[in-house]
């Protein structure tokens, strides 16, 4: 129940001021006062709702894990063919990544921690099960209509869309002095996003029957290029 008088929409504001905070600052460098003062809240409020600035941590990052997972669900793949199911998922991916950089340096911070926040979460881990069965269900559809290989992991395929995604997003501007060209600009996101896509549906839809019965190389193969 709600102390009287306080605000309904509190636990929100101080979630989207501290996903800010966090952001910028990491879990060690954030202040309370300082994400107080952007909600415009009393800082009391932060330990009503969340006892401490771990657990205000704690509640930021399975804040941002669920917003992304509800997005994705409500793409609602099974409704378009598997490729265009699969270009949207990339293409969202993308999307999400390049328009919610706070996003982005969150879980950066949380890698840098060795997850050790995110560990505690029952809630974090429980998004996976619906992220993977999004995935395996369209490659199912994709190999039964044959236009996909077989043999795709869905886990590993995420992380390959994801490293194509986030990768490019982390490190834009490093990216933008090594190659001497600005990252940032529209038409750089666009030509990114297109060849995310098309990397993805290129490995997909090469059905070739060696490369689709024979989705890990090969030990001697490892042995020689380690």
């Amino acid at each position: 129940m709600k102390k009287q008088g306080q605000p309904a929409d509190s636990r929100e504001r101080l979630l989207t001021a501290a996903t800010v905070e966090f952001a910028k600052n990491g879990l060690l460098g954030a202040r309370v006062d300082a994400i107080a003062k952007l909600a415009k809240i009393n800082k009391q409020l932060i330990y009503y709702h969340f006892g401490d600035k771990q657990g205000l941590y704690l509640a930021v990052l399975e804040h941002v894990y669920a917003d992304i997972r509800i997005k994705e669900r409500a793409l609602h793949l099974a409704d378009s063919d598997p490729e265009t199911a699969m270009a949207r998922l990339v293409g969202f991916s993308f999307d999400y990544v390049s328009q919610n950089r706070e996003f982005v340096r969150l879980l950066t911070n949380e890698n840098i921690l060795k997850a050790r926040n995110a560990r505690r979460s029952k809630l974090i881990r429980r998004t996976r099960s619906p992220l993977v069965q999004l995935i395996e269900e369209t490659l199912r559809r994709g190999v039964k209509a044959g236009v996909f290989r077989k043999g795709v992991d869905p886990v590993q395929l995420y992380i390959s869309m994801a490293g194509l995604c986030f990768f490019y997003i982390a490190n834009i501007h490093t990216l933008s002095v090594l190659f001497e060209r600005d990252m940032q600009e529209q038409a750089a996101l666009r030509e990114r996003r297109g060849h995310a896509i098309g990397f993805v549906l290129g490995f997909l839809t090469n059905t070739d029957a060696k490369a689709a019965s024979s989705p890990r190389l090969s030990r001697r193969s490892q042995c020689r290029s380690g």
